[in-house]
């Protein structure tokens, strides 16, 4: 047993807690230790807009400063941005007061809040996947007994997909749309079947909507705006992906009083609140923009139409309905995601992530971030092409 010695304390990891333990490392941070300090290599792999923070946001920041407020919030956050986002929502289907509205540091601490307040240990909580990787691990961390749902090949969950777990007593479902890797999202009609599964199941909702903003081919509808769901759904956002504010880590979580109050109870002691003038900038974005959102939505929408279409003359992939995220099969290579992904850095100097990072329904996939400039993504499509023409 490897063990080390400090101040005549002998450590071991049976002295650890063993659910930290069990975890395994994030399938995209090792992959990309191996880019890191190499300027060569054409990225797709991070899922961060490469635009920055639109200037009034970051304007109105600078002046918060200059102000000099810079002193903690109520743990719930500032109460005009509470009372925005409950307004906000509204375009989403769902009405709700700035009572049910707290404010996050960024959406991954709403995730970690809501699952520690919802979970018992030992209750189960169902993941369709492939998804976002930090899901499986706080649901574990939480004391959760994790169920995987694979969704492939087509990544859109169904009634059919939920029912079949009727009687195995399923505490949550975290919901991701749209996804992140796969892009693809829900039509209401979609969320509406979804919701009838979770009565039938009669657990709650996690729904995590952060790309909700970045939806191409639909509107976006949040599950808590369906009757009698509200009580049922966890709704996280924020401000990262949407509004280029990655940086700045706000998110908000709206929901029941009840689940709400409990959340804020960890967060209170844990985080106490999100940063001041971080949330001065989510503040400003939803009240001035509007303009910028629909020209970074426009230029993703612009990149998704050229990048898939290429990726679709060399593998199999589904087109997505948001995000910026495509998932090509690249199993016609003979290769695994992994595999695929290791040789096209090494060979051609292009990263994405492998698919098992997601799920191990993934594992013969890659995910690939369309956030870079129309420049890159040909580059990259190319080198990608003659990487497979001479395998």
């Amino acid at each position: 047993m490897r063990m080390m010695r400090t101040g005549g304390l002998q450590l071991s990891r049976d002295r650890l807690n063993i659910r930290v333990l069990e975890l395994k490392p994030s399938g995209i941070r090792r992959f990309f230790e191996l880019i890191i300090g190499r300027e060569d290599v054409i990225s797709l792999g991070v899922g961060e807009p490469d635009f920055s923070v639109p200037w009034r946001i970051r304007e109105e920041m600078i002046y918060s400063l200059e102000k000099g407020i810079t002193s903690y919030t109520s743990n719930y956050g500032l109460m005009e941005l509470r009372e925005a986002i409950s307004e906000y929502y509204r375009k989403f289907g769902v009405e709700a007061s700035h009572e049910n509205v707290f404010i996050t540091t960024g959406v991954s601490e709403g995730i970690d809040l809501a699952l520690r307040a919802i979970i018992n240990p030992g209750e189960k909580v169902l993941v369709p996947e492939p998804t976002y990787v930090s899901y499986q691990p706080l649901a574990h961390l939480a004391g959760a007994d994790v169920i995987s749902l694979p969704t492939d090949p087509d990544f859109r969950l169904s009634y059919d997909d939920l029912v079949k777990y009727r009687g195995q007593n399923i505490k949550a479902i975290m919901l991701n749309y749209p996804n992140n890797p796969t892009g693809v999202s829900l039509k209401k009609r979609e969320v509406e079947e979804i919701a009838d599964a979770v009565n039938e199941l009669d657990c709650f909702v996690i729904s995590d909507e952060i790309y909700g903003e970045l939806s191409y081919n639909f509107r976006h509808f949040s599950m808590a705006g369906l009757e009698g769901m509200f009580e049922r759904t966890v709704v996280l956002n924020g401000f990262s992906k949407g509004f280029a504010m990655t940086g700045m880590r706000v998110g908000y979580v709206i929901a029941p009083e009840e689940i709400l109050d409990a959340m804020v109870k960890i967060h209170q002691y844990s985080m106490l609140c999100a940063p001041v003038t971080a949330q001065i900038g989510a503040l400003e974005a939803l009240k001035n923009g509007d303009e910028e959102l629909e020209r970074m939505r426009s230029e993703y929408m612009r990149r998704r139409n050229f990048f898939v279409r290429r990726l679709r003359d060399i593998f199999d992939v589904v087109m997505p309905d948001g995000a910026f995220y495509a998932f090509p099969n690249v199993s016609s290579t003979g290769l695994t995601g992994e595999e695929f992904a290791e040789k096209l850095l090494l060979e051609k100097d292009v990263a994405v992530v492998p698919g098992d990072a997601f799920g191990e329904c993934g594992k013969n996939y890659v995910r690939c971030a369309y956030a870079v400039s129309m420049e890159k993504l040909k580059i990259a499509v190319e080198r990608m092409e003659e990487l497979v023409n001479s395998i």
